[in-house]
């Protein structure tokens, strides 16, 4: 009896999505910290490849990356020389000078774009952009002289000066109780915005990434804890309710689309006591306060910001467990880590950097629990 002829199989049609996958593509990375290390790595898994661009010798992201460019951001012949290298160029700091990142996008796309760069380089700028995206900012006043201090509100103080461009980690910032001319030019006579003292009782962040397809995915929000202006420590999800929750969300949403960003950034708000919440300040960036993504959430910061700038249809943002706290080891904490590799459950992230400085981010410590789980 003749047997029925056997039906031929059919691979499915790819999509350009699947075909770009396949095609091993190079994203670039301006600046060489732990933060381009950690987007390397994860970009290693995909088998994306990078290509790191830092002015300093001893980066730690080219030591997990597959290129490497030394040179200085005002050198043109070397940026052109990396666009060339790569497909698409992202950035892991918020200082690289906007006119290098300008020049690199007359070559290949840069995400995110110039102008959200620029507007997280300078306090006043970003504080101006969240209001017109309907957000609440707390009390504030640009200081162009040391005189703008005398006039500015009563309201204002107890207040904090900071430099409007280059401050982070509590650098760049000096407090104040009442007006005083001198804290300008303690400042470097540099422009400045004078913030009102806000009497929170919480700080959040939220990262959110966006594709150039518009897709868009937020993590769920994080608590942080902060000593002297550097943080501490985040825990994920957040101590808040249900309905804070979602006003963080909204308000990151509204101001992803409204910047059209591409790539990802994190928003870091102050709750009230009554749960309003008020903006902070931006990072167009993988950020500190996400580090728990890698092994709290289904996909990391790092790869999902891979995944935005190169267009692919973005991860999951759930969180695997019940909670997830991580804290930053700094300076001569980072000698202990072998403490922590004894901890069950605990996953010690080292960033390779030689000189142990106090308040220096050397690596970071995440613990994860499970929902059966209960913190001891």
């Amino acid at each position: 009896m003749p047997t029925a002829p056997r039906k031929r199989l059919r691979w499915p049609k790819h999509r350009k999505a699947d075909v770009a996958i396949l095609e091993r593509p190079i994203v670039g990375i301006l600046g060489g910290g732990q933060l381009g290390r950690m987007l390397a790595l994860a970009a290693a898994a995909m088998g994306v490849r990078c290509h790191i661009y830092a002015p300093e010798q001893n980066a730690v992201a080219a030591e997990v990356a597959s290129s490497h460019t030394q040179a200085a951001y005002t050198d043109e012949k070397a940026l052109r020389t990396f666009a060339e290298s790569v497909d698409v160029i992202t950035y892991e700091f918020e200082n690289v000078p906007v006119s290098a990142v300008e020049f690199l996008e007359t070559l290949k796309p840069v995400y995110p774009r110039p102008a959200i760069l620029a507007l997280a380089q300078d306090r006043l700028f970003e504080k101006q952009a969240a209001e017109k995206a309907g957000l609440r900012v707390g009390t504030y006043v640009a200081i162009d002289s040391a005189a703008d201090i005398t006039k500015a509100p009563a309201n204002l103080f107890p207040g904090i000066l900071k430099t409007r461009r280059l401050g982070y980690d509590g650098k760049g910032q000096i407090s104040l109780t009442a007006p005083d001319e001198s804290a300008f030019a303690a400042l470097g006579n540099v422009p400045s915005i004078l913030e009102q003292r806000i009497p929170f009782s919480s700080e959040l962040s939220v990262l959110v990434a966006r594709n150039k397809s518009g897709q868009l995915a937020l993590y769920p929000p994080i608590e942080n804890q902060h000593e002297n202006g550097i943080l501490r420590s985040s825990s994920a999800p957040a101590a808040v309710s249900p309905a804070v929750a979602a006003a963080a969300l909204a308000a990151v949403k509204t101001l992803a689309e409204k910047l059209d960003l591409i790539g990802l950034m994190a928003l870091e708000f102050f709750v009230l006591a009554d749960g309003t919440l008020l903006f902070n300040e931006c990072a167009p960036r993988p950020h500190n306060s996400g580090h728990w993504t890698i092994e709290g959430s289904y996909t990391s910061q790092y790869a999902q910001t891979i995944r935005a700038v190169l267009n692919w249809p973005l991860g999951s943002t759930q969180l695997r467990g019940g909670r997830v706290k991580m804290q930053n080891l700094l300076g001569d904490e980072a000698l202990e880590a072998a403490d922590h590799r004894r901890c069950g459950g605990a996953a010690v992230h080292l960033y390779g950097k030689d000189d142990i400085k106090a308040g220096r981010k050397l690596g970071h410590v995440t613990w994860a629990w499970r929902k059966h789980r209960t913190e001891h």
